[in-house]
């Protein structure tokens, strides 16, 4: 499931900034949330085996049903956390997606006035990304604080260091792959090692229709993702080309 660092420098630093973080937030995770968290960091560092049996501690997966928020779900599930995949429902979400989704038992959120914000931002041609990734988080932590569940974990890959594990208002964000420096392969190959790199949502590629030059932010994205290492160049490429609709 989960591989140990060999040589990377970098990997391994990061890491081992995502322990100090960890210490940062001690005080409100529970005690077996905690050590299993600094039992995954240390795996990943150092292949120190740990109890994988099951805690009593729910972690809220932010659920897109993409290789990220997939492979962030297996992990913490084969950890021993109780894994609660967490999807917003939104209307551009095709419904093959929907019924993959559904496989993993989760829990569907709405975000109110969603559509009626993108209509917005589309229409003024601005880019809908950021808005739309705001009002997810929004809803699912929302949700978290409901059912009084302490960790939302995100499939982000890029917030390493000091951001992969923090406190915002009343819960800890947990940006997972980044917490264990966990790049696009690793990612692929802990879903099964097939997945077809898109980038977007229908909702994205109206918004390049109307507005072409908002394919430039998208492409900024991958090389931003390119710099940090998360993705190699064969990645960066392929989707570079879907945003251009070029077929390679």
């Amino acid at each position: 499931m989960l591989k140990v660092i060999d040589k990377d420098f970098i990997k391994r630093y990061r890491v081992e900034k995502s322990l100090l973080a960890l210490e940062r937030v001690k005080n409100y995770l529970s005690k077996e949330a905690y050590e299993k968290l600094k039992a995954l960091a240390h795996f990943r560092l150092y292949g120190e085996e740990f109890e994988k049996s099951e805690i009593d501690e729910e972690i809220v997966v932010a659920f897109s049903g993409g290789s990220d928020s997939t492979a962030t779900f297996l992990i913490l599930k084969w950890a021993g956390f109780k894994a609660l995949p967490v999807t917003a429902l939104l209307p551009q979400i095709p419904k093959e997606k929907i019924r993959k989704i559904e496989e993993y038992e989760g829990v569907f959120v709405e975000i109110e006035n969603y559509e009626e914000a993108m209509r917005k931002l589309i229409n003024k041609g601005t880019h809908p990304c950021g808005r739309c990734h705001g009002m997810v988080m929004e809803s699912i932590e929302k949700f978290a604080k409901e059912r009084k569940i302490k960790i939302v974990a995100y499939g982000d890959m890029l917030s390493t260091g000091t951001p992969s594990i923090y406190k915002r208002r009343d819960v800890i964000i947990l940006n997972f792959p980044a917490f264990l420096a966990l790049d696009k392969r690793e990612l692929i190959e802990i879903i099964g090692g097939r997945y077809d790199l898109k980038f977007g949502c229908p909702l994205l590629k109206e918004a390049f229709e109307i507005k072409p030059s908002l394919k430039l932010f998208s492409i900024q994205r991958v090389l931003r993702e390119l710099r940090a290492n998360v993705i190699d160049e064969e990645i960066a490429k392929a989707l570079i080309l879907d945003i251009m609709h070029i077929t390679h």
